[in-house]
């Protein structure tokens, strides 16, 4: 028989996962499961900070619907990572996050004064679903398994998971901690909810005069966009998303109303005779799901479907709550539907509606001639989707420029689209986009970023060029905190307060000083031709954007996502 060390032991566990790929930072109590890595066909993507490590591994983990993992090493290393972690944790993305610690006879319990030591697993606690210490080498199967059964059931997140340094290099006999495969530990996909809940979801959505379909991230954690349209096209449904779940609907699909289409997303809201939610919470960016963002539910019907029964009628009250799997509950659902009425129109509604779009429409036009000097930034954001194709993965990064984005670069397809949506983390662009092209090699990945986001973490441009990954950045260069002047204007604040950059800052150079390709663009008639030696460039690419900085500071919709977070009290009805 053969002894094995903690390092390889943890590598048999995530093979058995399935697992090709883990990021992280090199730490030297890692040497352990980096001596083995190439025996068990896994990968180290080494990134160049641990927070943009664990940004990488939850690109990685959205764009392939499967756990991301990162491992980080001790003390100043695991404290980077939470940053990351934290991130995860809101968007509701799966992560085996593993760090070392020191040795158990120094940590536990703490004698005082040891090198690189922290309390981890307190510290992980608030940001993960478990935060766990392996103290025994025989148990780490045990507690990797059970990270994973954690991590993906109910609402996905992160788990964190310490193991000290003399347990990755302890040995013992491979039989001495056998490692099961998935199926031997961790229940199936669940069903799609109870029969009668199924039931009585069908008879209400049969006798809808104006049902509204909305699709939370669950959607896409389930696979199950083509079920959501093909239900909302039965029904002549409106069809809307959460912002972190752009792309369950083609955005040119006729029966979806865009999010910063505002009167018209609200008017249809608000009339609809039945909601069905699918995985989603009704979160604070959709108005916790009251009035006046939606109808009253006292009499507005709402069907809600959610893996997690804890996010059933967490912050709206629901008329039939279906616990299962999305996508073979839509499944049912539209089943039942097929036995009981024919399909059917858009409702009468959807010329009201329509109108309301062509005005929004209108809107959006009048605002590409905004801007005195400079790029305008929707034109900019026009001309980068018109240079990549409908199944390219969009990351985007900043607050203005996230705005431009959101109103310019219509999303065409499903886990094709990065962001933070539940926190706004500034600096997870660079490293989103790198992990969804590690994740998708095969898709062109383009990330759309401020200057003042792609700062956070810029030296990961070594990383993308060490990988050799032919990511397109483009970055709108405002020279300052475009999203805080408009902030400070709106406050009175009079001149602006520490948010100007250095106005001749060249990222373009920064991007060659990388081995990037780079181009600084400052005329629109020459951002087409920059855009395509971008692409052609077959390497990572930068194209600096000299954008209108007053024009940034007004992005459609701006008003629209402050007036979102206030308390539905505090606005004029």
């Amino acid at each position: 028989m053969a002894s094995i060390t903690g390092g390889e032991l943890l590598l048999r566990c995530l093979q058995a996962e399935g697992v090709t790929t883990v990021f992280g930072v090199l730490d030297g109590s890692h040497n352990p499961i980096l001596a083995k890595l190439s025996q068990y066909g896994i990968r180290f993507i080494s990134a160049r900070h641990e927070a943009a490590a664990a940004h990488m591994a939850e690109a990685w983990a959205r764009v392939r619907g499967e756990p991301g993992v990162v491992i980080t090493g001790i003390g100043p290393g695991a404290l980077n990572t939470t940053a990351g972690v934290g991130v995860a944790h809101a968007e509701g993305v799966p992560l085996i996050v593993i760090t070392g610690q020191r040795r158990r006879n120094i940590i536990y319990p703490d004698r005082g004064g040891g090198f690189q030591v922290a309390d981890l697993i307190g510290l992980y606690a608030p940001i993960t679903k478990w935060s766990v210490g392996v103290r025994h080498w025989h148990r780490l199967p045990e507690i990797i398994a059970r990270g994973y059964r954690i991590a993906m059931t109910g609402r996905p997140g992160p788990v964190y998971v310490e193991i000290p340094e003399d347990v990755l290099k302890e040995s013992h006999e491979e039989t001495e901690a056998p490692v099961e495969p998935p199926n031997r530990y961790r229940p199936g996909t669940p069903g799609p909810g109870a029969p009668d809940a199924i039931a009585a979801a069908v008879a209400l959505l049969a006798e809808a005069e104006r049902p509204l379909l909305h699709a939370g991230t669950g959607v896409l954690w389930a696979a199950a966009w083509e079920e959501f349209v093909a239900l909302g096209e039965y029904l002549g449904a409106v069809m809307t998303t959460t912002l972190a779940a752009r792309g369950v609907v083609p955005e040119d699909h006729p029966q979806y109303i865009h999010l910063l289409n505002q009167e018209a997303l609200l008017t249809a809201r608000r009339e609809a005779d039945v909601i069905l939610a699918v995985g989603t919470r009704f979160s604070e960016l959709d108005g916790w799901g009251r009035p006046p963002w939606w109808g009253d539910p006292k009499t507005q019907k709402t069907i809600h479907i959610d893996v997690d029964p804890t996010a059933i009628g967490l912050n709206r009250p629901v008329d039939v709550a279906i616990v299962g799997d999305a996508r073979q509950a839509l499944r049912a659902l539209l089943d039942g539907l097929r036995e009981r009425t024919a399909p059917r129109s858009p409702h009468e509604g959807w010329s009201r509606y329509r109108e309301s779009t062509v005005a929004w429409q209108k809107e959006l036009t009048a605002a590409l001639d905004m801007g005195m000097g400079g790029i305008n930034p929707g034109r900019m954001v026009q001309a980068v989707r018109a240079a990549f194709p409908r199944e390219a993965i969009v990351v985007m990064d900043g607050g203005n420029t996230s705005l431009w984005t959101v109103n310019y670069n219509p999303i065409y397809a499903p886990r094709s689209f990065l962001y933070t949506a539940k926190f706004g983390h500034l600096g997870t662009g660079l490293p989103y986009a790198i992990g969804a092209q590690l994740a998708a090699p095969d898709r062109p990945v383009y990330l759309i970023t401020g200057d003042g986001a792609l700062g956070f973490n810029l030296q990961e441009m070594e990383t993308a060029v060490r990988y050799q990954l032919p990511i397109v950045v483009v970055v709108a260069v405002d020279r300052g905190w475009g999203m805080e002047r408009t902030s400070q204007l709106a406050a009175g604040i009079q001149g602006f307060v520490e948010t100007e950059f250095y106005p001749e800052t060249r990222f373009d150079r920064v991007a060659q000083g990388f081995g990037w390709f780079g181009v600084l663009v400052e005329r629109e008639e020459d951002l087409p031709e920059a855009l395509a030696q971008a692409r052609a460039a077959q390497k990572p690419a930068l194209v600096q954007v000299m954008v209108d900085p007053m024009a940034n500071m007004s992005p459609p919709g701006i008003r629209t996502f402050a007036t979102v977070r206030m308390d539905p009290r505090e606005i004029a009805l």
